[in-house]
């Protein structure tokens, strides 16, 4: 699978790789699933109408949940397939489905077709939302192929301006190569409240030495630590304590809720950080000349061909702001703001922003 994941991240196309593709689902009911995700997964970023024979037979006989999953968002993208038969395959597989987070959102997201409105960033700009938190922003718009922006506010309520008073925006890419939905593991950044804790610096050669931003979602960590509340002594999550959080505006708003939806389906280790990925290779997206992830936010950075020195970084300049804010223990929020095709700018926010601090 490794090989997969290179493919991806060069957006590598042969004829020989084709052929290759088409051997591998040879016989793919009998492989692992680890290898029919592996697989599902780099048709859907590298193949996405190519492969609609082979993936609906996986899709008639699916191993285990994910793989319907897979298999389905493939067909859908590629419309070859419409919500009421995924619907009728769903409820047979299993017609307690709303139980399993990973079917219910197959299913949620399709339903929930509304356009992202304004006013839903309206509330958690409120002073109240997260009171006493530092808090990274980070707004994005629903085609994750543009970049949005992340502000940054400290515990007192004040967000983090420059030497010229100007709020500190630094761009962010929220997109994952695979352009998965946020509920699959690899897919975009989900939505909605991620617990902050701390700076880490990564052993990847694809993310690099400049610190990362450590964040953790429901499921993967305590609801002590998520809520920040050492008085819990339930250690089962509810959609309820995640509620917690929340503006009640937004208590049925499933977009601020993919992180919970995400978490319960397996989800984990998605931070915020900088790349040393070429951005050449993306030269043809229209992301370009930002570098997509396997499903975390991240920074723009340059890097010297001759001795291998960063040049340039918007994730330096994002850690510098949440430690000019007191440190980077909190909160951090990811949100779309509507369906422009363009990136995110601070004009957009401002108005948002006009009665803060």
């Amino acid at each position: 699978m490794q090989g997969n994941k290179a493919m991806e991240v060069l957006q590598y196309k042969s004829a020989w790789a084709t052929t290759r593709i088409y051997s591998a689902f040879d016989s793919i009911e009998k492989r692992s699933i680890a290898y029919q995700r592996g697989l599902l997964e780099l048709v859907y970023t590298l193949y996405p109408l190519e492969f609609t024979k082979q993936v609906r037979l996986i899709f008639n006989q699916p191993a285990n949940n994910k793989i319907l999953a897979m298999s389905a968002e493939y067909l859908f993208q590629a419309k070859a397939i419409q919500l009421p038969e995924i619907k009728n395959a769903v409820k047979t597989y299993n017609k307690n489905y709303e139980q399993d987070a990973v079917l219910y959102m197959l299913i949620a997201t399709k339903e929930n077709t509304t356009i992202p409105s304004p006013e839903k960033i309206r509330h958690i700009f409120n002073t109240d939302f997260l009171k006493g938190n530092r808090v990274i922003y980070s707004i994005q718009r629903k085609n994750r192929n543009y970049q949005g922006l992340a502000i940054v506010r400290d515990s007192t309520g004040n967000f983090i301006r420059d030497s010229n008073s100007y709020i500190i925006a630094i761009p962010q890419l929220a997109r994952s190569i695979s352009n998965l939905p946020c509920y699959l593991t690899n897919g975009n950044t989900p939505q909605g409240i991620f617990r902050m804790s701390g700076l880490d610096t990564s052993l990847s050669s694809y993310i690099g030495p400049t610190p990362n931003i450590q964040l953790t979602i429901p499921f993967e960590t305590s609801l002590k630590h998520f809520l920040k509340d050492t008085t819990i002594i339930d250690s089962i999550w509810t959609e309820n304590w995640y509620n917690k959080l929340l503006p009640k505006s937004l208590h049925n708003y499933l977009p601020a809720k993919e992180t919970y939806y995400a978490g319960k389906a397996g989800r984990s280790e998605i931070i915020a950080h900088g790349t040393t990925v070429d951005p050449e290779y993306y030269k043809n997206q229209m992301y370009y000349p930002y570098t997509p992830t396997q499903g975390c936010l991240c920074s723009k950075e340059t890097w010297s061909g001759e001795d291998g020195s960063r040049t340039t970084s918007d994730q330096q300049l994002l850690v510098n702001t949440i430690q000019a804010a007191g440190g980077a223990d909190g909160y951090f929020i990811v949100l779309e703001i509507d369906d422009q095709q363009q990136p995110v700018s601070i004009e957009e926010l401002l108005p948002y922003l006009i009665n803060q601090k």
